[in-house]
């Protein structure tokens, strides 16, 4: 394959990779956090728990980290592809730090602290403290991290469009 299929072909997969986790995101943000939000207190942190385990799965973490891999080795490859390679390393920035960076710093803390949370043996009030705590922040940070993984997805779309 010549050298500008394998740049062809990262950069196809980078956009594939980034748009995957980009429409996770969204439809999360659209749908499961406000369906979530009409349950009862209990419900609702037993919900979020299983999903945080469920979300733990080859297929997630193949779009989440392979993004995070493929996007910075995209734009290196397209060093001399002109915009190609400014639209693609903005968009490693701004996945590295908007999606990875906030999911591991922000999202990630606190689906720890609710995975440790004892629901079971929890009374009313700690419950809905928990939820009080954790639903705010859990939602503010991942509609950061939800526009963050769009934004890069339309930039790696836009790399695709201005290749040489």
């Amino acid at each position: 394959m010549e050298n500008t299929g394998i740049i062809s072909l990262f950069q196809i997969t980078a956009t594939l990779l980034t748009g995957l986790l980009a429409g996770l995101f969204y439809g999360y943000d659209c749908s499961v956090i406000k369906g979530l939000g009409h349950l009862q207190n209990d419900a609702y942190l037993q919900a979020f728990q299983s999903i945080n385990k469920t979300i733990q799965n080859p297929y997630f973490f193949i779009s989440f980290m392979g993004s995070l891999l493929i996007l910075p080795v995209a734009s290196w490859l397209s060093y001399k592809q002109g915009a190609a390679f400014y639209l693609l390393l903005s968009a490693s920035i701004l996945y590295f730090i908007g999606v990875f960076g906030v999911t591991v710093g922000c999202n990630i803390p606190l689906n720890d602290r609710l995975a440790n949370f004892q629901l079971s043996s929890a009374t009313e009030s700690e419950i809905s403290l928990m939820r009080k705590t954790f639903e705010h922040s859990w939602n503010t940070w991942h509609r950061i991290r939800t526009i963050a993984a769009v934004a890069a997805f339309g930039l790696t779309i836009l790399s695709l469009l201005k290749q040489k």
